[in-house]
């Protein structure tokens, strides 16, 4: 056996001439709505744009089930620990689990699991240290192929581009929810342009070099230690310390709404009259959003998070040109 393993075998199957003639025709039409579709988006985009968005993935309305806190024993890692963060639990005496929270992404773009994986990797292990500042992009970044990352979802005024490191925002989201849970001080943070499927509103964290981070501090009096895995197409995010947590209640208060605009292009690819609709719309939104936090025997805090604006995303509709 050659090193490396068995040898691949590419065998080519000859097609006679028509079926091939057939295959490019649907090929090249299908190619011609795609064409469209990217035109009708980029057309929009240029319409609105704003500045970079972060390395995310493709917008869309929240689904709950994609994301939430995570118990304990719900976690990867739970049943056979890692023996670094057992070293760094022990060092810091950060034994507790004070916040978890999991996002999942069933429908990957491009290489973001990979990208997930990576930025995973460089988060697990993070110590948050009293009084300091902890960037986010600084411990994970920068997002180069030198580092590990591919080619992954980002926004780009108001377009869904490849950009390396994209899908990270997933691991920062994740991080910025739990601290949250933890009642980690949030120095930084910023909302995507556009709604994100796997958390609601005013509760992602987006990130892009050089000018989005998520920047962490605790006010306490012991370090906080950060640990973090992907499994599949899910990422976790888990926060320990030495004291007891604090009970978080979530309050979004939606302050505006804008309703999403319906783009129409031809498609060569559909017959005359036939539509379908390629994206679903979702209107823009414009939520406020605060936390009650709860600490053991004191007087629950109500802290304001911040008010955030969400552009609509477009509805795009081909259909068959002619007739």
């Amino acid at each position: 056996m050659p090193p490396g393993g068995p040898r691949r075998r590419m065998v080519v199957i000859g097609l006679p001439a028509r079926l091939v003639r057939l295959g490019r025709g649907l090929w090249r039409r299908r190619f011609a709505g795609l064409v469209a579709l990217a035109l009708s988006v980029a057309a929009w985009a240029l319409a609105s744009r704003t500045g970079g968005e972060g390395l995310c993935g493709w917008p869309g309305a929240a689904a709950a089930p994609r994301s939430g806190p995570v118990y304990e024993d719900g976690l990867p890692w739970a049943r056979r620990p890692s023996p670094e963060l057992v070293a760094l639990q022990e060092a810091t005496g950060a034994v507790r689990l004070v916040g978890a929270f999991m996002v999942s992404f069933p429908d990957p773009l491009f290489e973001e699991t990979e990208n997930v994986a990576v930025a995973a990797g460089y988060l697990a292990g993070t110590v948050l240290q009293p009084g300091r500042v902890v960037s986010f992009n600084a411990t994970l970044g920068p997002y180069t192929s030198d580092r590990g990352y591919r080619p992954g979802p980002s926004y780009a005024g108001g377009r869904l581009v490849p950009s390396t490191g994209g899908g990270v925002c997933k691991v920062s989201t994740a991080l910025y929810n739990a601290a949250v849970m933890a009642g980690v001080t949030v120095v930084e943070r910023h909302p995507h342009s556009m709604p994100v499927p796997y958390v609601p509103p005013g509760r992602d964290a987006a990130v892009a070099w050089g000018y989005k981070d998520l920047r962490l501090r605790v006010d306490g009096d012991a370090p906080v230690v950060v640990w973090a895995a992907a499994e599949g197409n899910t990422v976790y995010v888990a926060l320990y310390g030495s004291y007891d947590p604090p009970r978080v209640e979530w309050h979004q208060e939606e302050l505006a709404r804008t309703p999403f605009p319906t783009i129409r292009r031809p498609n060569p690819g559909l017959a005359a009259g036939q539509e379908r609709v390629v994206i679903e719309g979702i209107d823009g939104v414009t939520v406020r959003t605060a936390v009650t936090v709860a600490y053991p025997g004191r007087t629950p805090e109500r802290r304001e998070l911040g008010t955030d604006q969400y552009r609509p995303l477009p509805r795009i509709v081909e259909y068959g040109p002619g007739g």
